[in-house]
């Protein structure tokens, strides 16, 4: 055998482990182009997972912003459900049909004013997580509208309340003496829920057809000459969503919406859209 391999053996056989894991050290430094590159991050599953909190905790902010106002609602419960029952035309106490019920009523008008109350938190909740998805000059836009959404909201519920008397009045107005009306207090506060609801809706109308036009989805001359489709349409939007039977309710919402279609129109065209 050479004795020249015989040494370059022994060398290696003295080296053991050790010189084996010297060359593995110094293989990645040796040769930067074998190595893989990281696999790459997954930003689009962090930024869902990221929303999802978001939106999480913002939801969570605003179910607790309720518990102040409803505490006051539960505590002057009784005087308004006085006040809102004054519209009806009779004298008569509502009729509760099981044991529960009287509370559940206090329970629902106590929430009502706690959603009422914490309006403010809610919109502005909502706006801290939509802003970031929006322009700069989407944001600019919108931002003067958020508070008024509340100030219209609070507008139609007062539209709601002044229209009370004369849907109750006509309602009322088909008893006869082998018909009478014996109205339960569940059936009458679900009935002027949905109606408020309705009409605080129905009031944001022109903030919407305003906000699709600065993101150029609408314009002025296009409302303008819809204008059928959207009598059409508002007319059977108003007698579907107004609960009860009655005609006062949905003529009342048909023309309070015309009036905010018009006004959206003339409100667009004067920001040059």
């Amino acid at each position: 055998m050479d004795p020249n391999v015989q040494l370059q053996s022994g060398a290696t056989s003295a080296a053991g482990p050790m010189g084996r894991r010297a060359r593995f050290l110094r293989l990645p430094f040796r040769n930067r182009g074998d190595v893989p590159p990281p696999a790459p991050v997954d930003q689009s599953a962090m930024s869902v997972g990221a929303h999802l909190i978001e939106l999480r905790n913002r939801f969570f902010i605003s179910i607790f912003s309720l518990v102040p106002g409803s505490v006051i609602g539960f505590l002057l419960s009784d005087r308004i459900i006085e006040i809102l029952k004054a519209p009806l035309p009779t004298t008569k106490p509502l009729i509760a049909l099981s044991l529960t019920e009287p509370f559940m009523i206090h329970l629902q008008v106590a929430v009502t004013v706690g959603v009422i109350l914490a309006m403010p938190v809610i919109l502005y909740q909502f706006w801290r997580y939509v802003s970031p998805g929006l322009t700069p000059g989407e944001r600019a836009a919108a931002r003067p509208w958020v508070p008024a959404a509340m100030v219209f909201f609070a507008v139609g519920v007062g539209v709601a309340y002044f229209i009370l008397p004369y849907a109750s009045g006509f309602l009322y107005g088909f008893q006869t003496k082998d018909i009478e009306l014996m109205l339960t207090a569940d059936a009458y506060f679900g009935f002027i829920t949905l109606l408020f609801l309705a009409f605080g809706v129905v009031m944001e109308f022109p903030i919407v057809l305003v906000l699709l036009s600065k993101v150029g989805i609408v314009t002025s001359k296009r409302l303008s000459s819809s204008r059928r489709m959207a009598i059409l349409g508002i007319v059977i939007f108003s007698a579907f969503v107004t609960p009860g039977a009655d005609l006062v309710s949905p003529i009342v919402m048909a023309v309070v919406m015309y009036g905010l279609y018009e006004v959206s129109i003339v409100m667009i065209r004067m920001g040059g859209r």
